[in-house]
């Protein structure tokens, strides 16, 4: 699978932008701020529905326009295929398939597919665990469309039962006949935080599961200096008594291992009984997939606090690479996906730097952005398109 064409209008720093692409390498060569990240941004938004750089749309649409359309174009199994979104802030996006309307934007899923490697990478090792559950869930939602709605859902049902157990925190003055109108209303929101948390932590579970080969070939392929590690890759669920993390180090469950939805949900739906007066006291959801961590050890350490600078590039670089993996085995004969490496040179040493190119230079397409041409190896040397000032063309 390659990009064709990208259309922009409206889209964050451009006006209007038309680029054509086609298989190999094409480098986005520029000074920092000039507008590079936007174009590989616009087509992970056609990918997965969402900025890799900011958690909501306004941001997307270019300041004094009232919404940003995106259009890329790929090819697909030898198929072109046409995806359109149009974002405005503050309303539902509206988006087309072969320029067909379809009723929801996330139905424009899955025609499109790509991995990227960016700066922001590193904070997959050492930032906050909900860098590693975002990483998951893209990751889910490219293999699976379907589960941009159960993300969606999710998410609405935690601010909606956060709410209602801030409220009804404020009214403890008003006796038991306020708790159990407070509990009766909070029951209906629990019972759709065990549906969607329990589909949304075996998918979780699995993929992790999945993931815990390729990551460990992969990072001896970015970093033979270490001839014997030990890398572990484990799920943490946020439901206390469903599948613990093993030790540091120790082998990916087996599928027979991993939780069903059944034991999830009644896991989860005991755990909230068992929690319900400390959630009223503190007023939000305290156990569920939103404490869900991605555990990665070293050397049977933690990764997060004990990794070096090094180690840690070459866990973050390995995790995209298993996940490509998966992506290319996932769709089949659609191709490659599209491979984005943001920037990423700036900011890998040269061993790192040749040795990422060697091992993504066969893809089918591979979009670079950098500032100087010398932070692209010599083994990625393709296509360079000129950005700068507003404005895109050939070099």
């Amino acid at each position: 699978m390659h990009v064709t064409h990208l259309g922009l209008v409206d889209f964050r720093s451009y006006a209007q932008v038309e680029l054509d692409l086609g298989p190999g390498v094409t480098t986005l060569l520029g000074p920092n701020g000039q507008g590079k990240t936007n174009l590989v941004e616009a087509i992970g938004y056609a990918a997965t529905g969402r900025s890799h750089r900011v958690a909501t749309d306004a941001p997307l649409v270019r300041v004094g326009a009232a919404q940003a359309v995106v259009r890329v174009e790929v090819v697909r199994a030898g198929r072109p295929v046409l995806v359109e979104l149009e974002i405005t802030p503050g309303r539902a996006n509206r988006a087309r398939v072969n320029r067909a309307p379809v009723p929801r934007q996330r139905d424009a899923l899955g025609h499109v597919a790509r991995v990227l490697f960016c700066p922001e990478d590193l904070s997959l090792v050492k930032g906050d665990p909900g860098e590693r559950r975002a990483f998951l869930d893209d990751l889910l939602v490219s293999l699976a469309p379907r589960y941009d709605g159960v993300l969606t859902d999710l998410e609405r049902v935690l601010r909606q039962r956060n709410a209602l157990l801030k409220s009804a925190g404020a009214l403890r003055g008003g006796g038991q006949r306020a708790r159990a109108a407070a509990e009766q209303t909070l029951s209906v929101w629990d019972d759709q935080l065990v549906g969607l948390g329990a589909e949304l932590v075996v998918a979780r579970a699995h993929l992790v599961a999945r993931l815990a080969g390729p990551v460990d070939v992969h990072y001896r392929a970015v970093a033979p200096e270490d001839r014997e590690p030990r890398v572990g890759v484990a799920y943490a669920c946020g439901v206390p008594g469903v599948g613990p993390a093993p030790a540091h180090g120790g082998p990916a469950p087996a599928p027979a291992d991993l939780p069903d939805r059944g034991q999830v949900g009644a896991a989860l739906r005991e755990a909230l009984a068992q929690r319900r007066d400390e959630e009223f006291a503190r007023g939000i959801t305290l156990v569920g997939p939103h404490r869900d961590e991605v555990v990665l050890s070293l050397h049977d350490l933690p990764l997060r606090g004990y990794a070096s600078h090094g180690e840690s590039w070459s866990m973050a670089l390995a995790l995209r690479l298993a996940s490509y993996d998966l992506l290319r085995a996932d769709v089949g004969t659609g191709g490659d996906p599209v491979l984005v490496l943001d920037d990423v040179f700036a900011e890998l040493d040269t061993g790192r730097r040749e040795r990422l190119a060697g091992l993504v230079a066969g893809v089918e397409q591979v979009l670079v952005t950098a500032a100087v041409a010398e932070d692209v190896p010599a083994a990625l040397a393709g296509r360079i398109v000129s950005v700068g000032q507003g404005t895109v063309g050939a070099a």
